[in-house]
């Protein structure tokens, strides 16, 4: 049987050797102790700097390594998408190149695998960001899960294995602003869980800014819960009702002749904090329509700039890439 590894990369020369050591050691491992056959797809998103030359000198003495190189930068989701669908294994695992998921876990994996789940998810018992970026973190994944209409694995991203029963239904799902761990959840199946340890990145920066964050985590909100739509419901009830009532306490106050300094601040008060509640729930109502207007363009997610097998490169065509001119 063949295990997949799919790895997607941007901008990670400092990393490559050392990724390429610990992943393909943790490959040998599932060959000797399992018995299993291993690919290693990697998807270099657009990288500015040599780590598609890297890899693909990598894959001159290994076979198992493949490059698929997109045409430009196409973000993270795009690049993981290209390299689920170029799998060929009986399981895939994904991986994030910067090493804070070690690779030594696929063992791990792959015994919940044989053990009978379709889907085993590496669950983070710790992670070693702090500060902010984990204030951020911890906030994201309580926000999510009182908002998600469907019940997720919280404190999990990528790092999983699915089954080939598992990931065919998976790629039936054609959305653009995708949340992975969400559609990972949604196609259901049997579903078994590692814990492990998140490490610090191994070298350089981390590549998700906080912008791209921010728009990672409204994907994971809006594609899997409508209580954002029913908050503005549940506001717009809340301040009819206020304001009704504070136009009986308005009519009261005259009709019993109670004097009430004139004056412009209830006025303004009123005006600023309606326009404010509209403004809310404009932008609540543009997130949602903006992601149908995504979806109507039906544009691919991604586009193959070329894939290499054994340092050369091949033509390559998918139902959602196609490779670039």
């Amino acid at each position: 049987m063949l295990v997949s590894i799919v790895i997607p990369i941007f901008n990670e020369q400092e990393l490559i050797d050392e990724l390429l050591r610990r992943v393909t050691d943790s490959m040998d491992a599932l060959t000797s102790k399992h018995g299993l056959e291993t690919e290693l797809i990697l998807v270099d998103d657009g990288s500015r700097d040599a780590s598609a030359p890297l890899i693909q000198t990598a894959s001159i003495d290994d076979p198992r390594i493949i490059l698929i190189s997109l045409s430009r930068n196409f973000g993270h989701q795009a690049a993981l998408q290209a390299g689920l669908e170029h799998a060929t294994g009986d399981a895939v695992i994904l991986l994030d190149g910067d090493l804070q998921d070690p690779p030594e876990l696929f063992s791990a994996l792959v015994e919940s695998w044989q053990a009978g789940y379709h889907v085993v998810i590496a669950k983070r018992r710790s992670r070693a960001e702090r500060g902010l970026r984990l204030f951020l973190f911890n906030s994201f994944y309580k926000v999510l899960g009182r908002l998600s209409d469907i019940p997720m694995e919280l404190d999990s991203g990528h790092f999983s294995l699915i089954d080939r029963q598992a990931l065919d239904n998976f790629l039936q799902l054609r959305e653009r602003n995708r949340f992975l761990p969400g559609l990972r959840t949604w196609v259901g199946h049997k579903r078994g869980t590692v814990l492990y340890d998140r490490d610090e990145r191994a070298a350089g920066q981390p590549k998700m800014t906080l912008s791209h964050l921010m728009k990672y985590g409204f994907d994971a909100i809006f594609s899997f819960s409508f209580k954002p739509l029913r908050a503005i419901w549940a506001l717009g009830f809340v301040v009819s009702t206020f304001a009704i009532l504070y136009a009986l306490y308005l009519i009261a106050l005259r009709v019993f002749h109670i004097n009430v300094v004139p004056g412009f601040t209830t006025p303004t008060v009123a005006i600023l904090f309606l326009g404010g509640v509209q403004l809310i729930s404009i932008g609540i109502l543009g997130e949602y329509l903006g992601r149908i207007y995504d979806e109507v363009k039906q544009r691919p997610l991604y586009i193959v700039g070329d894939i290499i097998r054994s340092g050369a490169s091949q033509y390559a065509k998918t139902n959602l890439g196609v490779k670039a001119e």
